[in-house]
């Protein structure tokens, strides 16, 4: 008898063990960041927007010149976008340097004039042939290549 309660005695603790014992789980958490770049100048006074296109004249006055750009552009350097081109949307940088992601062929007239999403990756960049702009109207375009632009003289 005294074996037999001491075998219980054990398994009375083992059971005590299992139900103490730690239970993991796993959790995953996916986290999904979209930029959007607004292309619009926010809606202004007359008089301010006549004050502000006397200091700076508005992108479309100038004549712009396309020349060899970067395959990526730091996503932290967009500072906002206008598009003038229906193949095309001209990104503007911090500091002020412009660019002009070249659209994809394939890419039907979509509506980028009320801003555009980009989804970042690991590496911080926006790339040709790599990376897509989404409308806000759901459609979404490959950019074929990028060019700068300056002003054509």
């Amino acid at each position: 008898m005294a074996g037999s309660s001491a075998t219980s005695a054990i398994a009375a603790e083992g059971g005590a063990r299992a139900s103490n014992a730690m239970r993991l789980a796993q959790v995953t958490v996916r986290e999904q960041v979209i930029i959007r770049v607004q292309t619009q100048p926010q809606r202004r006074s007359p008089q301010t927007l006549a004050a502000t296109n006397k200091v700076m004249p508005p992108a479309s006055a100038i004549k712009w010149k396309e020349k060899k750009a970067p395959r990526c552009i730091p996503l932290k350097s967009l500072a906002g976008a206008s598009v003038t081109k229906r193949d095309s949307v001209d990104i503007v940088l911090r500091g002020g340097t412009r660019m002009r992601a070249k659209l994809g062929n394939d890419c039907p007239a979509l509506d980028f004039y009320d801003g555009f999403y980009i989804k970042p990756t690991q590496d911080g960049q926006m790339c040709a042939e790599r990376d897509t702009i989404h409308s806000r109207s759901g459609g979404q375009c490959e950019i074929s290549r990028f060019r700068t632009l300056v002003p054509d003289r």
